[in-house]
């Protein structure tokens, strides 16, 4: 069952038989002028919508913006043509009722509600509904516009850079080991071993022995050696950077009386019974 607060969100929507075959778009709605439930849509179909169906909306469904009536495609396109002019009349709706064998609702409480988005028949021309109050009646629809949001990069130049050497002298302290000879006496008793080295000079006398000492002294020297070679070079980096701007839109929206027709032609506001 679809109930009252759906009567706006009905308007344009798509209807799908039970056969899920698409038959059309909601043109108007026609609701109970007691419990406000909707009763009864008309269905545009056709090339463009040119064309208009009634369909009941007893077991019908509403969901994610579809309608599915009861009935398949054909058996909806075939119903009885009645004039959508905002007054379902007695003996239209009973031919109705009788055509779809549904005489579950009082044929003499329900009202209709119009497309929001259509314009004032009173003022339509050829080929349009509806007319242009600021200017020349162009056609039946208002477009909307919309600025959006381009983003780019371009490379521009933010700096240079170049290579350029020069010599630095920094102290080195290092630690180098050296040797040198220094003179030692030893003293080792007569023995057979050495007694004929010992006796072989004369008995007394004066004589002298020399050794030579040496040692090791530090020496410096310094070469030039190359270590590395250096160049200039580039790479890319990306980073994320959040972009701020404002863009603007247009939006369209309805301006009416908010008002009703029931079937006796009365004219109801709709806020007044809500």
């Amino acid at each position: 069952m679809i109930d009252s607060n759906s009567v706006n969100d009905l308007v344009g929507a798509d209807v799908y038989g039970s056969d899920d075959a698409k038959i059309g778009t909601v043109g108007q709605v026609y609701v109970d002028n007691d419990s406000q439930d909707p009763t009864w849509v008309t269905i545009r179909t056709g090339l463009f919508g040119t064309s208009e169906t009634f369909a009941p909306l007893h077991d019908a469904t509403f969901d994610g913006g579809v309608v599915r009536v009861a009935h398949d495609k054909a058996f909806v396109k075939d119903a009885p043509r009645i004039d959508d002019d905002g007054a379902l009349h007695a003996d239209d709706e009973r031919a109705l009722y009788s055509y779809y064998s549904d005489g579950t609702v009082d044929s003499a409480t329900t009202e209709t509600t119009h497309h929001e988005q259509d314009a004032d028949r009173l003022g339509s021309t050829a080929g349009t509904e509806g007319h242009d109050t600021s200017g020349p009646t162009t056609d039946d629809a208002m477009t909307r516009s919309e600025e959006r949001l381009h983003v780019g990069t371009e490379q521009v130049e933010t700096g240079r850079a170049r290579l350029r050497k020069h010599v630095v002298t920094e102290h080195v302290d290092q630690t180098v080991p050296v040797s040198h000879d220094e003179v030692t006496l030893e003293r080792e008793p007569i023995t057979d071993a050495n007694a004929s080295d010992a006796l072989a000079g004369p008995d007394l006398s004066e004589e002298e022995h020399e050794v030579v000492l040496t040692e090791e002294r530090v020496v410096t020297a310094k070469e030039t050696v190359p270590v590395e070679r250096v160049r200039l070079g580039t790479e890319t980096v990306t980073e994320q950077q959040q972009v701020s701007e404002d863009v603007s839109h247009e939006e369209i929206e309805l301006d009416d009386a908010s008002r009703t027709r029931t079937t006796d032609g009365t004219v109801a506001d709709r806020d007044a019974r809500s």
